[in-house]
């Protein structure tokens, strides 16, 4: 089953809707609603989404980390307990 395979209308998603779970949560890769010949939604699993969520928000914190390195605003760990108690 490739891609291609994976992208159905809503009609489909309306007559086979169990069917479609079942498969997310056996695994099965998303799949793309489309309306009217354009995509409009993604159904995957609950797994797979909470981990696509949590793999976002770390590369938000990554990349928060990065723009506080160019901009000169990351402080050395040495003295950090100091800092801490005077907070």
């Amino acid at each position: 089953m490739g891609a291609h395979d994976r992208i159905k209308p809503i009609s489909y998603l309306k007559a086979n809707s169990a069917e479609i779970i079942r498969e997310l949560g056996e695994g099965a890769a998303p799949m793309i609603i489309t309306q009217n010949g354009e995509a409009k939604a993604v159904l995957q699993d609950v797994g797979s989404y909470e981990a696509a969520q949590e793999t976002l928000a770390l590369l938000k914190v990554l990349a928060l980390g990065q723009a506080e390195i160019a901009q000169g605003q990351i402080r050395p760990v040495s003295g950090l307990a100091d800092r801490i108690r005077k907070g």
